[in-house]
C-alpha cells in the first residue's frame, strides 16, 4: 500500500466519522475532539484495516452513550470503500474493556452489560438514539425560529410558515438534516414548526412549545461547552503527566 493510498483512506475514514454524533450533545465526535487517533494499514488480503482511538471527556461518561458512539464509529469507517476491517477502541473509560469487546464482537449493549439491556442486537440502543434525535430536532428548530424572529418575523406567524419560506442559512440546513433523520418531509410546502412526529403544532400551542425548545437548546449548548472543557482539561493533564 502506497503512502498516498493510505492517506486517502485515512481522510475518507475521518470524513466518515463526521457522521458519528454524540447522542447527548448532537455534535460530531470529530468536532468535539473525541477522536484521539486514526490510522490505516494494509492487510495480506490486499484490503485495509482502520484503527480509531476514541477518548471521551471523562472517565465516567455514561456507558450507553459511549457504546453507541463506538458502535456508530465502527459502522461508519467500515462502510468506507477499501476498508476491509475496522478496529475502534475507547480509551481511558471505566467500561472500555466491555465496550471494546462488545462492539468488536458485534454484540448488543445488553450482552456487553448484562442486566442493562434486553435485546440480542444493537437495535436496543435505537430508542436512545431516537430520544436524542428528537431533542436535536427541537434545538435546531429553535435556532431557526430565533433567527427568523431576529429578522423581524412574529411568533404568531411561525405557525403558518412553510419550509420554503425560510431563507437559506446554516440553521436551516441543520434543521433539514434533523428532520430527515426523523423521517419528516423536507418538501418546501411542509410546515416549519412540527413535532418530531411531523405533526403540525397548533398556533395556540406554539409559544409554549417554542419556550420548551429553547430550554432544550440551552441544555444541549451548555452540555457541549462543559464536555469540551472537561476534555481539554483531561488532555492537558495527560500531557503534563507524560512530561513527568
Amino acid at each position: 500500500m502506497t503512502t498516498a493510498m493510505r492517506d486517502t483512506l485515512a481522510m475518507r475514514a475521518w470524513k466518515a466519522l463526521d457522521t458519528v454524533i454524540d447522542p447527548e450533545l448532537d455534535q460530531p465526535v470529530t468536532e468535539l475532539g473525541f477522536v484521539a487517533a486514526l490510522s490505516v494499514r494494509g492487510l495480506e488480503t490486499g484490503g485495509h484495516e482502520v484503527h480509531v482511538l476514541l477518548r471521551l471527556p471523562t472517565y465516567f461518561c455514561a456507558p450507553n452513550f459511549a457504546y453507541l458512539m463506538v458502535a456508530d464509529a465502527h459502522d461508519a469507517v467500515l462502510a468506507v470503500p477499501g476498508i476491509e476491517t475496522a478496529r475502534v477502541e475507547l480509551a481511558d473509560h471505566f467500561a472500555s474493556e466491555e465496550i471494546n469487546a462488545g462492539v468488536a464482537a458485534q454484540e448488543s449493549f445488553g450482552s456487553a452489560f448484562p442486566g442493562q439491556g434486553a435485546g440480542t442486537t444493537r437495535d436496543e440502543l435505537e430508542e436512545l438514539r431516537l430520544t436524542f434525535q428528537r431533542k436535536a430536532h427541537l434545538a435546531c428548530l429553535e435556532r431557526t425560529c430565533r433567527q427568523l424572529i431576529r429578522s423581524g418575523w412574529q411568533v404568531d406567524a411561525l405557525a403558518e410558515t412553510k419550509l420554503g419560506d425560510v431563507p437559506d442559512s446554516p440553521e436551516r440546513e441543520s434543521l433539514l438534516r434533523r428532520r430527515a433523520d426523523l423521517g419528516i418531509s423536507n418538501d418546501p410546502g411542509e410546515p416549519l414548526f412540527v413535532e418530531s412526529t411531523g405533526e403540525r403544532v397548533p398556533a395556540d400551542q406554539l409559544p409554549a412549545r417554542l419556550r420548551f425548545a429553547k430550554a432544550v437548546r440551552i441544555s444541549i449548548d451548555g452540555n457541549s461547552g462543559l464536555c469540551r472543557g472537561l476534555l481539554d482539561t483531561r488532555l492537558q493533564r495527560m500531557a503534563e503527566e507524560a512530561k513527568g
